[in-house]
């Protein structure tokens, strides 16, 4: 299995993300939205050099000439609501994707806040059989969420090939999403960082790319995935 991590090559991505990560940059939302939206354009362009392509003849006004065109049906598949200016990002490039659309958010498990679990409620999503499946989320922490939605998607048919996108990883996270993939598929990185706090946070990472995109979540929101996880004895 590929792993990329673009904090090892110089680009400018790199100017984007430590904009992301400053905490003074981040007290404007639009513009930590616009700058993951433009690492997904990025990230995008250059997984777009690995599809497959066949060769297609353009007529012009003055002649004809063969292009080489991407021949891969692509499905943008993102997990709510972090992954929507990512996904904007990665729609720029593949704007004649079909589009698939997941919750799952991070629940902690515990008093001390240390361990987590996954509550998952939502999906639309069209097939994916045959596809190529490339699933976005800003942060994969400790690839809970990603897991639960690789295995959730594949409900809905066996792709080609599957790439996971993301902002920020850390190595934990990055292990167990190896294990929910086949041995072919792909983990694009912005960065990887060295790992997780005690509360299963990305350090250094940039915190909570959610409500940082869109504010704090509501607390009844919270009680609802508490209810979840003492249904599940979790609590």
């Amino acid at each position: 299995m590929k792993v990329i991590n673009f904090a090892e090559q110089n680009s400018v991505l790199n100017q984007y993300l430590s904009e992301l990560r400053d905490k003074k940059y981040q007290q404007n939302r639009l513009l930590f939205r616009n700058n993951v939206r433009r690492i997904g354009q990025i990230m995008a362009y250059e997984l777009s050099k690995t599809l497959e392509y066949k060769t297609k003849t353009i007529t012009t006004p003055l002649a004809t000439i063969d292009i080489p065109l991407p021949k891969d049906d692509v499905v943008i598949a993102t997990v709510l609501r972090a992954g929507l200016p990512f996904h904007d990002g990665f729609l720029d490039v593949f704007d004649h994707a079909d589009n698939g659309f997941l919750s799952a958010f991070r629940m902690y498990t515990n008093r001390e806040h240390t361990e987590v679990g996954v509550y998952t409620e939502y999906k639309a999503a069209p097939s994916i059989k045959g596809k190529t499946l490339i699933i976005v989320d800003p942060m994969l922490a400790t690839g809970g969420s990603m897991a639960a939605s690789i295995e959730s998607l594949m409900e809905n048919g066996k792709p080609r090939s599957i790439h996971v996108c993301c902002v920020i990883a850390a190595p934990e996270g990055v292990e167990v999403v190896k294990q929910a993939l086949p041995d072919d598929a792909t983990i694009w990185c912005a960065a990887i960082d060295p790992g997780m706090n005690e509360h299963k946070y990305i350090v250094p990472g940039f915190g909570d790319c959610g409500d940082l995109c869109f504010g704090e979540k509501m607390e009844s929101f919270r009680k609802i995935a508490e209810k979840e996880s003492k249904k599940k004895g979790l609590r």
